[in-house]
């Protein structure tokens, strides 16, 4: 069905085609600018086993058989914290772990027990660390019943996003930081649809860089939002979607979620931002081609929109790239 509403938006798609189609142009892309690590938030079960989890109205999960187009973009962290991690239930979750672990695909946010969860990854770069925690909070939907404890499987699930809870997350970190660590904080959180970031958000993220995170890699809506530099940290709301089954799909075309991004953050070994680069791409025929100039600059006319009340201007260079100005 999926197949056939893109083909009805945008024309025949080849069949059979290798696991890099999803990707298409922005694997070249990534390799050009060749970033010291990549990191994805893969929101589905990769899985044949486990019952649909009762209460859901959407279950999403992967063939396990499809995992190597995942490999293709060689993701250095996978964060599964999500809500749909667990659509099919812990032997879901569980299959989801170990298909993972047998791909070489070092995941973050989710495990067997709570201590496992919450463990980060580290990826070594040439002059540092970078150290990547994952975190799902019930406003995107995750169900309370999904968070991790030392008895059962599940996801490191934020319980609210209070001052308590960022200073959790930041006492978290402090046990793993080292001088010249670079950490990033993966966060699943709010709403599909819509530019407005609601204040607990933003105080949420505020209070995770002034306790020593470096990044904010927030995600869950389809579309992107509002970015911010705040304290030369990056803080990004909601990054959209990169690759996913909804072309052709109606509804919300205001939002043009067919644009989809590419962030490319370069930061100082003190966590400094000093640069942050946006390909634009477009999904088309189920796999991502640069979006056309008319496109590109509705996007950045849009972010820089959005992101003025962050304090934060967003511009497109000759290049055809949108930057954030610092």
């Amino acid at each position: 069905m999926y197949v056939e509403l893109a083909e009805s938006a945008s024309g025949p798609i080849p069949w059979p085609v290798d696991f890099a189609w999803p990707w298409g142009d922005a694997l070249a892309l990534l390799d050009h600018f060749a970033p010291d690590a990549r990191l994805v938030n893969l929101e589905t079960s990769v899985t044949a086993a486990g019952a649909a989890a009762p209460g859901k109205g959407v279950h999403y999960r992967m063939s396990p058989g499809n995992v190597p187009a995942l490999m293709a973009v060689n993701p250095e962290v996978c964060s599964i914290a999500n809500n749909h991690v667990l659509d099919f239930g812990v032997d879901g979750l569980k299959e989801t772990l170990e298909v993972l672990r047998r791909a070489g695909v070092p995941v973050v946010g989710a495990g067997v027990n709570a201590t496992e969860a919450a463990r980060p990854v580290m990826v070594p770069t040439a002059s540092s660390r970078v150290v990547v925690f994952a975190f799902g909070s019930t406003s995107s939907g995750v169900p309370e019943g999904w968070g991790a404890t030392e008895s059962r499987p599940g996801i490191a699930l934020l319980p609210d996003l209070s001052d308590r809870t960022a200073d959790e997350v930041t006492e978290q970190v402090s046990r793993f930081k080292q001088p010249g660590d670079l950490v990033v904080v993966s966060v699943h959180w709010g709403s599909n649809w819509g530019y407005a970031i609601p204040r607990r958000q933003v105080r949420f993220a505020h209070r995770l860089i002034d306790g020593g995170v470096d990044v904010v890699y927030g995600h869950s809506s389809h579309h992107p939002r509002p970015i911010e530099v705040y304290r030369d940290r990056l803080v990004l709301y909601g990054c959209g979607d990169l690759i996913d089954d909804y072309e052709g799909i109606t509804g919300f075309a205001e939002y043009r979620d067919d644009l989809r991004l590419l962030y490319l953050a370069t930061m100082e070994s003190s966590g400094r931002l000093t640069a942050l680069r946006m390909i634009p791409m477009q999904a088309h025929r189920m796999r991502l081609r640069p979006a056309d100039p008319e496109d590109c600059a509705w996007l950045g006319q849009t972010l820089d929109r959005i992101s003025r009340s962050h304090g934060t201007r967003i511009t497109l260079d000759q290049d055809g790239l949108l930057v954030c100005i610092l």
